[in-house]
């Protein structure tokens, strides 16, 4: 908890402080993992794109046949909201396949203005591509692999050297040409909300990309939802001379305008 936030859980309607809240224990959401999630900005309360977020949450249901109540999460959604006020902070929502609907208010964790990268071979599950699962398990040991080799974080990367996605983010370079890229969707990476964005707002090329070409750039910079854009300052101990450079500069600014105009919109 931070100086003025008071962090606050629904679970399927009851809103308590989260410290109180409870789900049942027999839940394959704890016992298994299953079950699915989202991370929502809000700013002065209003979360952006929730609509685009409650899309990826039902897609990523379905893609392990899990049902649940979009109506009734929309308005505790509201309702928890309505209490918490108008914070700055995330949001986040979880559906278990006990049946549970969770929303949660959270403090955005501390980022930086620059992080450094580490590789970090990952053969992922096919099954699972794209879905936001409660199967983060992976993931986080990634993250826990790159600070041991004194990085902030990971990139991670199949077998074959294709680049994929940090654990919780999406990312983009500058290649040798000066062409802005990403890895493509259909390469198994998240549909990132905030990817989507700046895809849309810059001229970026979605392809399938070599590490090789990833560690030959001069400029790189990660998109998430709590990050939004965070340049990235060394690869695998390999100073990037540009962080923040100016195509990390041009997404950052992008992206302010895209949030300003679609928060003006809400």
């Amino acid at each position: 908890m931070t100086s003025g936030f008071t962090e606050l859980a629904s679970v399927d309607g009851k809103v308590t402080p989260t410290a109180a809240a409870v789900v049942p224990m027999k839940d394959d959401g704890l016992y298994r993992g299953d079950g699915a999630f989202e991370v929502i900005r809000l700013y002065r309360g209003r979360p952006f794109a929730l609509g685009d977020h409650l899309d990826r949450l039902g897609r990523s249901a379905a893609a392990i046949e899990l049902e649940f109540d979009r109506a009734a999460l929309e308005a505790e959604i509201g309702a928890l909201l309505a209490q918490a006020g108008p914070l700055d902070g995330q949001l986040r929502l979880i559906v278990t396949r006990g049946g549970r609907r969770i929303a949660a208010t959270e403090p955005i964790p501390a980022h930086g203005a620059t992080l450094s990268l580490a590789t970090v071979t990952y053969s992922p599950t096919v099954i699972l591509n794209g879905v936001k699962s409660l199967s983060y398990a992976a993931n986080m040991e990634a993250t826990r692999l790159a600070k041991a080799r004194g990085a902030d974080e990971a990139v991670l990367v199949r077998p074959e050297g294709t680049v994929l996605e940090p654990p919780t983010s999406a990312i983009f370079w500058v290649a040798a040409g000066g062409q802005l890229r990403t890895p493509a969707l259909s390469d198994g990476v998240l549909e990132s909300i905030t990817r989507d964005r700046l895809v849309k707002a810059l001229e970026v090329e979605e392809g399938t990309w070599q590490v090789d070409d990833l560690r030959a750039t001069g400029e790189a910079f990660l998109a998430s939802t709590t990050r939004e854009v965070q340049a990235v300052a060394a690869i695998d101990g390999a100073p990037l001379p540009a962080a923040p450079g100016p195509r990390t500069e041009e997404a950052q600014r992008a992206f302010a305008e895209t949030l300003g105009r679609e928060l003006r919109e809400l």
